[in-house]
C-alpha cells in the first residue's frame, strides 16, 4: 500500500486547514499541536496515547485535540488507516465560539473521542465539501460548517450555545426573500442574508428555520428548483441555460438536485 499525506489551507475559511492521509507503516511520535484538531478514521483503526492512556479511533468516532495535548498516533495491531483532519487556528476557533456562543472568551478546549456515527459522516461529508476549491464560501458549505461546529463544540462541552430567542421579523424575511428572488443566478451566501438583518451568522440560522422551518439552504435550493420548472415550461431551451439561469453553474449537480427533488430529470419534466 502506498502511504501518503495532503495538506490543503482553505483560503475561504482563514485559519483552516484539511488534511487527508494514508498510514500502514508510519506512526507519529510523541508530538503536540500549536491548533486545534479535529480527526477522522474512514478506514481501519488507529490507536493513540494520550495521558497515559490508550483510546482507539475509527469510523463513527471524533478525535478532539486542543492546543499544546502531548499524543502519539499508529495503526492498530499493523493494519491501514485513512485519517481526516480539520486543523483549526486558535484565532479561528475563538472567533468560531464567540460567534456561536455569544460570548467574547476563549472556549474551554480539553482532549475527547466522541462516539457519534451521524456527525462524524456528516463532518466527512463537510471535508470533502471543502475540499473542493471555492465551495467553502457557498451558502451550503457555511451553513454545514457552523451547524456541526456548534454540535461538536457543545458535545464536547467547550461552550454553551446562544439562546436565540423569536423568530425573524416580517421586514427582515420580506428583505430575505425579495433578496433571494432578484438573484437567483447569482452566488447567495449567508454572511450576505444575515447581514440584510443586521444579524450574525449563527443567530440568522437559527431565526431563520424558526421563522421557515427548513434552512437557508434548503429553502434556496427549493427557490431556485421551482424557478427551474417555470422555465422549463416556457419552452425550448438548453438544460444548461437553465440550470444557470438559477444559480446552477454545474450541469450535473441540477440534474441530481431536480431528479431527487421531483423524481425525473430535467429533459423529462417538460417531455
Amino acid at each position: 500500500m502506498r502511504e501518503y499525506v495532503h495538506y490543503q489551507p482553505v483560503s475561504e475559511v482563514p485559519g483552516l486547514v484539511l488534511s487527508t492521509a494514508r498510514f500502514a507503516e508510519f506512526s507519529f511520535d510523541r508530538h503536540f499541536h500549536l491548533d486545534f484538531h479535529v480527526g477522522l478514521v474512514s478506514e481501519g483503526v488507529q490507536r493513540q496515547g494520550s495521558h497515559g492512556r490508550t483510546v482507539l479511533l475509527g469510523p463513527g468516532r471524533i478525535a478532539l485535540m486542543p492546543p499544546g495535548e502531548i499524543h502519539d498516533g499508529m495503526a492498530e495491531d499493523g493494519g491501514e488507516y485513512t485519517l481526516k483532519t480539520f486543523r483549526l487556528s486558535q484565532e479561528l476557533v475563538a472567533s468560531l465560539t464567540e460567534e456561536i456562543s455569544g460570548r467574547p472568551r476563549p472556549p474551554e478546549l480539553s482532549s475527547a473521542v466522541l462516539d457519534d456515527p451521524l456527525l462524524a459522516g456528516r463532518l466527512m461529508r463537510l471535508h470533502d465539501t471543502l475540499h473542493d476549491d471555492g465551495c467553502a464560501g457557498s451558502l451550503d458549505a457555511q451553513t454545514q460548517w457552523l451547524t456541526l461546529l456548534e454540535s461538536l463544540l457543545r458535545q464536547s462541552r467547550a461552550i454553551v450555545p446562544e439562546r436565540v430567542p423569536g423568530a425573524l421579523s416580517p421586514g427582515q424575511w420580506s428583505r430575505v426573500r425579495d433578496y433571494c428572488f432578484s438573484r437567483l443566478a447569482d452566488k447567495i451566501t449567508l454572511d450576505e442574508l444575515a447581514g440584510l438583518c443586521g444579524l450574525g451568522r449563527f443567530q440568522f440560522l437559527k431565526q431563520f428555520k424558526l421563522t421557515i422551518g427548513m434552512t437557508p439552504y434548503a429553502w434556496l435550493l427549493r427557490l431556485r428548483l421551482e424557478r427551474a420548472c417555470e422555465l422549463l415550461l416556457q419552452g425550448p431551451q438548453a438544460i444548461a441555460t437553465v440550470a444557470q439561469a438559477v444559480g446552477f453553474y454545474d450541469q450535473s449537480h441540477f440534474n441530481r438536485a431536480f431528479r431527487q427533488a421531483y423524481g425525473v430529470a430535467p429533459s423529462r419534466f417538460r417531455a
